[in-house]
């Protein structure tokens, strides 16, 4: 077999028909047969064929693999595709397999740059995901209060912007719901911190027993929202408010004992001021009282020493302050003409404080019920007693006009006579008022008797009793100014008639008696039928007048006896014929 190149080789190159041509020439020179040079030929050949199969073998394998290599470089593109949700065509990022051209590798060349962006934007939006899910993941478990929080597991699968927004919102809901947990957190511990301030609690140690977290030290994104830590605080709250509710009413209570021992002893006002802190907050509401430590264990102990001391001080000076009532019980009744046993009542009062029977608040309680009780009294029989006052008054200037009537020498310029004259004046018309005024005294004594089934009494006597005893005087006191009137004419005719015989008039009869001295009232008993005033509880001295301080100046006008007695006409005769003293009436 002879093997022939089809080119002619070149000088000195060494060619598969050089080396057969140097074969045959060695053979030649050998004298190998012609069947050795054919089988070896052929031996050659095979070898050559075999070689040739290798060779085509491994570029079909090479061409496998690169055919492999584009169409898993166009699975991962279509698979990138859809895990980032992308909406363009693979044949628009890059043109499909059976439309490329060029040989494999020019295909996989076209493709490698769309697959390593896409592969970047995955490994992007990876790295988002996995931001808002560690977040949602981190938000979430502090509201459920999960202190450990792993790594969160993003799904490659789904990368598309559609999910991503999903978190996105599943985030910012978290956060919103975050922020408005913080807020109420933070509404609570301030709410905590100025319940502690009020109630003088150490506020760092209340709130860290809710949650570590709460106090000032740690930044407020870093604070707990959990479920538990707002249901503590809500329960923290709750549990200050009612202790709060609790101790200002408890500091309430005392401080009105105060004020009543305080009331009930004349405390100074300088003892009370010092506590000033504790009465300030005595009708103040629960949300009124916001003053640091107002509401204080120590404060509260305070006063309750206070009260206690005041309580025992108020037993030892139980007697003082229980005649003290008795005493204001007296004057309203002095002030109104009522006559009372006094000794008696103080007597039982001592009786009572001494046995140890009666509490002595129940004591005073009863006695101020007492004194309410006058009060009342007295306020029903004030507007007679301002006629009786007003009828005694006109009784007086009665008593003084009289006195001023007898007086011959009213009319002369002395100093003083003309205020005397006003004074006359008004007294004229003063009493002509008296018979009205007690007509309209006994009506209304009479409706007050109706009403209350009694008799109204006037310092132990009854006052239309006397009443109808002046009636009587005035009348006994008219006949009396009528016979002296007649018993003057007669003088005067008797006088005229000796002139007319003897030639010489007599000097008048003068009185007998002491000359009155004109502008002053009547002071021992009534004169010409006034009625002398009495005094209801304290012998010798007038009842407190209607500003409660008494008048001196009429003390004089109630020192009058118990009883009335009229003065009998003939008496009244035989004083009015000696013309020398006016009718006297013992009242």
């Amino acid at each position: 077999m002879e093997f022939t190149g089809t080119q002619k080789p070149l000088v000195g190159e060494t060619t598969c028909g050089s080396l057969l041509h140097q074969l045959q020439q060695i053979w030649d020179e050998v004298g190998e047969s012609d069947k050795e040079r054919d089988k070896m030929l052929l031996q050659l050949e095979q070898e050559c064929l075999d070689v040739y199969k290798r060779k085509v073998d491994q570029a079909s394998k090479s061409r496998t693999i690169l055919l492999q290599a584009l169409a898993d470089a166009n699975s991962e593109l279509t698979n990138l595709l859809h895990a980032l949700g992308e909406k363009t065509s693979v044949d628009i990022v890059s043109p499909k397999p059976e439309k490329l051209t060029g040989t494999i590798k020019e295909q996989l060349a076209a493709i490698a740059p769309t697959l390593e962006k896409l592969w970047k934007q995955k490994d992007d939006r990876i790295k988002e995901f996995s931001d808002v899910q560690s977040q949602i993941q981190k938000i979430s478990g502090d509201i459920a209060g999960n202190v450990q929080v792993g790594t969160p597991t993003v799904d490659e699968d789904d990368l598309s912007l559609k999910k991503l927004e999903e978190f996105q919102s599943q985030l910012q809901e978290l956060q919103r719901e975050k922020s408005d947990r913080l807020h109420k957190v933070l509404d609570f511990v301030s709410t905590v911190h100025d319940l502690c301030s009020v109630l003088g609690m150490d506020f760092f140690t209340t709130i860290t027993e809710v949650h570590p977290s709460l106090t000032d030290s740690i930044g407020v994104q870093s604070k707990s929202i959990s479920n538990d830590t707002l249901s503590m605080l809500a329960k923290t709250v709750l549990s200050l408010k009612e202790d709060k509710k609790q101790r200002l009413q408890k500091i309430q209570d005392l401080a009105t004992q105060l004020s009543d021992l305080w009331n009930l002893m004349d405390t100074p006002e300088q003892e009370r001021n010092l506590f000033d802190h504790v009465t300030c907050n005595i009708s103040a509401s629960v949300d009124e009282v916001t003053v640091p430590g107002a509401l204080a264990l120590d404060l509260i102990e305070q006063a309750e020493v206070e009260v206690e001391r005041l309580d025992q001080l108020k037993a030892s000076k139980m007697k003082e302050i229980a005649f003290k009532r008795q005493t204001e019980f007296e004057d309203i009744y002095a002030r109104a003409h009522i006559e009372i046993d006094s000794d008696a009542a103080r007597e039982k009062i001592l009786a009572l404080i001494d046995s140890g029977n009666v509490e002595p608040s129940d004591l005073l309680a009863d006695m101020d019920n007492q004194i309410l009780s006058a009060k009342e009294e007295a306020a029903s029989r004030k507007e007679i007693l301002d006629k009786v006052e007003k009828w005694m008054s006109a009784c007086e200037e009665e008593s003084w006009l009289d006195d001023y009537n007898r007086d011959e020498n009213r009319y002369n310029s002395s100093k003083g006579a003309h205020l005397n004259l006003k004074r006359a004046e008004k007294a004229r018309v003063l009493v002509n008022k008296i018979p009205a005024l007690v007509d309209n005294l006994v009506a209304k004594i009479r409706a007050w008797e109706d009403d209350r089934g009694i008799q109204f009494m006037y310092d132990g006597v009854p006052l239309l009793a006397m009443l109808d005893e002046y009636a009587i005087l005035r009348h006994d006191r008219e006949e009396e100014k009528r016979r002296s009137r007649d018993q003057k004419r007669f003088h005067e005719q008797l006088n005229t008639e000796q002139e007319a015989m003897f030639g010489s008039r007599p000097s008048p009869v003068r009185p007998l008696g002491p000359k009155k001295v004109v502008g002053q009232r009547a002071t021992n008993g009534a004169s010409n039928g006034t009625p002398g005033r009495r005094l209801s509880m304290n012998t010798g001295t007038r009842s407190a007048s209607k500003d409660g301080k008494r008048d001196s100046n009429n003390s004089h006008r109630l020192s009058a006896p118990v009883n009335y007695v009229a003065i009998t006409k003939e008496d009244a005769v035989s004083q009015a014929s000696g013309g020398s003293e006016t009718v006297q009436c013992s009242p």
